[in-house]
Parts: C-alpha cells; structure tokens; sequence
C-alpha cells in the first residue's frame, strides 16, 4: 500500500522518531481538517505550546485521522548520531513498504546533512525511483501537527500516551 509519511523529532530526555502515515486519498481530508483547528493567531499548531484543554481538542482529531504511526528511538546512540540512525532505519522501512512520500520538518541547521543522508539512503537501497523525500516548515504542511502531537504525548507519559498508544503499530530502538 502506498503511503505519505509525515515526521517529527522529539530531543528531550532520549531521541525520537515519529512518523505519521496516511495513505494518499485520506490527506485532503486531513489537511483540511488540521487546518480547521489553527487558530486565527496562529500559523500553525505546535502541540506543546497549546492548552491542555486544546490538547485535548487536537488529540481528538488525531485520534479520528488515525495515521499509523512508527516511533524510532534513537537515544541509544551518541547524540551527533541519534538522527541518523533514527532516519537511515526510517527510510530502510520505507523502501521495504511501498511508501511513496517522506516528509520530514525542516530543521535548517540540519538540512544539508538530512539531504546528503537521504539521497545516499535511497540510492542505497534502491527506491530513488519511488520514495521522495521533503522537507517543510510545520506552517507549510499542516499535517506535520501529526506526529508532533504524538511525539509530545508519547514523550509526556501518563494518560498522554495511553490517549496515542492505539495509534502507534511499532516502537523500534535503534
């Protein structure tokens, strides 16, 4: 099955991967109804700067979307190391998968590395042809909200978590 990827990383106490997955006839639904709950003083939804009463409200929605998610954790590895690892695991599982977009938050103080790793990667594993990998400002791409919600109630614990846990199909420690 074809899919769109959607990642954020999570730095705090470890290093996480979350990616989101949609398949293709379910994203303008989707990006339709993320958008729907930006609020006018706002370009995009940033999970950890939101009320918990809002939190709750957008965990609704992402509940209701129902990506698949995949959390890569990387926090075994040294720190220069943890995205790389997290990303060259991320991108073998998608070759394996028929996953046809990655898009990843850009991060400019990470982009041209991101880039040369990636494009080593796909060659490397021969999906140049049929993966394609972008990166995006969280504004740019609204559901980029995806997995930066689930990152943050994964990492936060307690009842957070458990609200997402349905969510995530896999957990990988890298």
């Amino acid at each position: 099955m074809t899919a769109h990827v959607f990642v954020d990383e999570t730095k705090e106490k470890g290093y996480l991967v979350t990616a989101a997955a949609l398949v293709p006839g379910d994203l303008a639904s989707a990006r339709r109804i993320v958008r729907g709950l930006i609020m006018a003083n706002q370009r995009r939804i940033h999970f950890h700067k939101e009320s918990d009463q809002r939190r709750k409200q957008i965990l609704d929605v992402v509940v209701e979307i129902a990506p698949e998610v995949t959390i890569y954790d990387g926090s075994a590895h040294a720190r220069r190391r943890q995205r790389d690892a997290c990303l060259v695991r991320l991108v073998a599982d998608l070759a394996a998968s028929a996953v046809s977009m990655l898009v990843l938050e850009q991060d400019d103080s990470v982009l041209e590395a991101d880039k040369k790793l990636l494009y080593r990667c796909v060659r490397d594993l021969g999906c140049h042809d049929t993966l394609v990998y972008r990166h995006h400002r969280a504004h740019e791409e609204p559901l980029l909200a995806l997995p930066d919600a689930i990152a943050w109630c994964w990492h936060r614990g307690g009842h957070w978590k458990k609200r997402v846990e349905p969510l995530v199909a896999s957990v990988e420690v890298l």
